[in-house]
């Protein structure tokens, strides 16, 4: 006989929802910050390279994709 799994509060449920939405709206802003900047400097530019990377991971961690 297997125990059932406890029933999540909604307001829980909700709250979690809420704040994964409002990561993901703060790492896409982020990210077309990045996008969006353009330099000739090539330490200015790995360094974007690396955020965008970074902020894509994190992204990705929250089951983002990309919307077009």
């Amino acid at each position: 006989m297997q125990a059932e799994a406890p029933k999540q509060d909604p307001a829980i449920a909700h709250a979690r929802d809420a704040e994964r939405r409002r990561q993901l709206r703060a790492l896409e802003l982020q990210r077309e910050r990045v996008l969006s900047e353009r330099t000739s400097n090539p330490i200015r530019r790995t360094a974007l390279t690396n955020a965008l990377a970074d902020i894509e991971e994190k992204l990705a961690e929250l089951g983002w994709t990309i919307h077009m």
